[in-house]
């Protein structure tokens, strides 16, 4: 009985979090993108999490251009990597954010 209650207790844990998790990344989406949700989210954010070697999932998007799920994670130094993961959740890409605020295309 004990170990099947913490068995309990460490699902509901992790489903708490993975709602936690959820209500941060849905927030930071706009109109068009639609965040990921429920266990894809747990597992995504796993998966990108263990890629990057930790950080914190801070956005997510299902159908995303480049790959079903993008997860987005800002790692402790602060910068930001967009990790793509296909429908089986094997990371097919890895792309830093490189967003500085200037217009990188224009020539003077």
């Amino acid at each position: 009985m004990t170990r099947r209650t913490n068995i309990i207790l460490a699902a509901a844990a992790a489903a708490a979090a993975g709602v936690a998790v959820a209500g941060t990344v849905a927030a930071r989406h706009g109109e068009n993108e639609q965040p990921i949700t429920g266990d894809a989210l747990v597992r995504a954010s796993e998966v990108a999490l263990a890629h990057t070697g930790g950080g914190t999932v801070t956005g997510t998007e299902v159908g995303d251009e480049d790959s079903l799920y993008e997860v987005e994670v800002t790692l402790d130094d602060g910068s930001q990597v967009d990790v793509q993961l296909d429908e089986d959740f094997q990371v097919v890409a890895e792309m830093p954010d490189r967003d500085t605020g200037t217009d990188d295309e224009s020539d003077g």
